[in-house]
This record gives C-alpha cells, sequence and structure tokens, in this order.
C-alpha cells in the first residue's frame, strides 16, 4: 500500500473524528443545566428568631447574591431545546423598608448585575460552553453597557414575612439591559434568614424588546425568550 492510501486513510479517520466528537455536542442528549436560583428552606431556628427582628431601616446587597439567565439553544437536528445558563456574582444593590410591623413597605429596591463577570454554567458533552461567553458579550456589548439592573416599584411586605414565613411577591418595575429600559414584571420569593432578608426573583423577558437579536452559533439557533434569576441576600446597611 502506498504512502498516500495510507496518508489519505489517516486523514479520513482524522474527519471521521472530527465529525463524531460534532454529533456529540449537536446531536446527543448529553447536555445538562443546573436547576434555577431559588430560595433554601428557612431553619426552624431561624424561623424563631425572624419573628423578633427589626426589619425597618437600609438594606444592601450581601456577599454571595448571583444573578443568571437562561435561554433555549436549539440544535439542528434535535427536537428538544437545550437550556443555556450562565451567572455572575457581581450583584449589588438596596432597599429600604419603612413602617411599623405589619404595614411594612419596601421602597428604593434595585439590583444591579455585572455582565463582563456573566460565565456559563451548564454543560455539553465535548463542547467548552465558555466559549458561547464570548459570543453573549458582543450580543450585550458588555463593554459599552457592562450593567444589567432592575428597578422595583415600592411594595407592601406581608405581615408573614416578619415571622419566618416565605412570602411571594409580584413586583412590577423597570429592567434596563443593552442601554434600553422596558417595564417589567419580576416575581419574588421573600424570606427573613438570621440577620438576613433573602430574595429569590424571577423575570420572563424577551431579548428582542432590548435591541438584542438572538445569537448565532454555528449549527445552533437561540431563541428570543429570556429568563432571568436572581437569589439576593439583604444585609443591614
Amino acid at each position: 500500500m502506498s504512502k498516500a492510501w495510507i496518508g489519505a486513510g489517516a486523514l479520513a479517520a482524522l474527519v471521521l473524528l472530527g465529525l463524531a466528537g460534532g454529533y456529540v455536542y449537536y446531536f446527543s442528549g448529553l447536555r445538562t443545566a443546573p436547576a434555577a436560583l431559588a430560595l433554601p428552606s428557612p431553619s426552624p431556628s431561624a424561623a424563631a428568631a425572624a419573628g423578633t427582628a427589626d426589619l425597618a431601616g437600609s438594606w444592601k446587597v450581601a456577599g454571595g447574591s448571583q444573578a443568571e439567565y437562561r435561554v433555549q439553544e436549539q440544535f439542528v437536528g434535535q427536537t428538544s431545546s437545550h437550556e443555556a445558563v450562565a451567572r455572575t456574582s457581581g450583584v449589588s444593590g438596596s432597599l429600604t423598608v419603612t413602617g411599623q410591623p405589619g404595614a411594612l413597605v419596601a421602597s428604593a429596591i434595585s439590583i444591579s448585575a455585572d455582565l463582563n463577570a456573566l460565565h456559563s454554567v451548564d454543560q455539553v458533552a465535548g463542547f467548552n460552553v465558555s466559549n458561547r461567553d464570548r459570543i453573549v458579550s458582543q450580543s450585550l456589548a458588555v463593554s459599552q453597557f457592562p450593567q444589567a439592573a432592575f428597578v422595583a416599584d415600592t411594595v407592601a411586605l406581608p405581615a408573614g414575612l416578619a415571622s419566618g414565613q416565605q412570602v411571594t411577591l409580584s413586583v412590577p418595575g423597570k429592567l434596563t439591559i443593552h442601554g434600553v429600559t422596558r417595564s417589567v414584571t419580576a416575581t419574588l420569593q421573600v424570606q427573613e434568614s438570621g440577620a438576613q432578608v433573602q430574595v429569590a426573583g424571577k423575570i420572563l423577558t424577551d431579548m428582542t424588546q432590548f435591541g438584542i437579536s438572538p445569537p448565532q452559533i454555528g449549527f445552533t439557533n437561540v431563541k428570543p425568550a429570556v429568563t432571568i434569576d436572581f437569589l439576593v441576600g439583604f444585609a443591614k446597611a
């Protein structure tokens, strides 16, 4: 057998291996995404202590807070989509609580996320998902608009919050991404835990409303619908 045929055979083998690797990424079910950010279950001791806490005052976002986006990627040849997830721990913000127990109001609520720190946390077999982050950064024009911000309307706090209960609030507000501000409604799960007030929020929106075109990544079609989740701990300022 000539060296030419041997070389051609080796090249063909490499091509097949490359195609197999592509198949694993685009057409297999070896894809996973972490669960959405959510509140931990309150401990009995924390619930008991919450009843004696004073919620009135100024609060600021504490360390360990996170925000994330979730979008659906549709791979060519697949009937099911994959959930791409990226998170940032660069979260800041504040709120103010006023009033008397049983009639408390939260105002001046603002939460900002550093988009420079966004990094993918889902997994796709045979593929480095961090490669997606560069494309997302370009789509969001992060160099020009490095922050995403949610500013909520004033909201009454249910009396159960001070007694350690986990309460649910529907809070309208303004979301700013890519230099564009839109009205949105956030669903918030709130509980007091020790010295903190913990908030898990969810906002459903569409990236095209913020002047962002869905990124196109090779054999992948990205849906425009976006879920924004955040898990924030507020501590007394």
